[in-house]
């Protein structure tokens, strides 16, 4: 008799822990299917976009072309014509730039521009438009649209 009532006690301890052990287990499973829950939106790094290439005014107000590469900002100008052509055939050190260039950084999203003779252009600058289209927050803030854009 001590045997069945032995088992009986077993059984039911068993029993009694096998219920706690599904409870944890079904409180676990829970909570990490809904702290692990995200909404529909990603988590992506944002994009990084370069100053280097050519950059002109909006409608090419201003007749110029800045074409950064390499570190070195160089100035075209058009007077008369279609510019955007033109401009598509510029190259840098093409030699149809004006004399002398400007040594330019960008880090941090700032661009520093070295206009010489102890002048620069520092300005931190907001792309928008997919990087087709810039915004130079400096002393007069301006915005520049990358050539071919379709940003104008």
């Amino acid at each position: 008799m001590k045997n069945k009532y032995f088992g009986t006690f077993f059984a039911e301890l068993l029993g009694i822990k096998t219920n706690i052990m599904k409870r944890i287990l079904l409180v676990l499973l829970l909570s990490t299917t809904f702290i692990s829950c995200e909404d529909d939106s990603e988590n992506l790094p944002a994009p990084y976009y370069s100053i280097e290439g050519k950059w002109t005014f909006e409608n090419n107000n201003l007749n110029t072309m800045y074409l950064y590469e390499d570190g070195v900002r160089y100035t075209f100008y058009c007077t008369e014509g279609d510019c955007e052509s033109l401009y598509n055939t510029y190259e840098a050190g093409d030699g149809n730039h004006i004399p002398g260039t400007n040594p330019y950084t960008f880090e941090n999203d700032t661009l520093t521009v070295n206009l010489h003779f102890g002048n620069e252009l520092v300005a931190p600058l907001t792309f928008e438009c997919d990087g087709g289209k810039v915004y130079l927050d400096g002393p007069n803030p301006y915005y520049l649209y990358r050539l071919n854009s379709d940003c104008n």
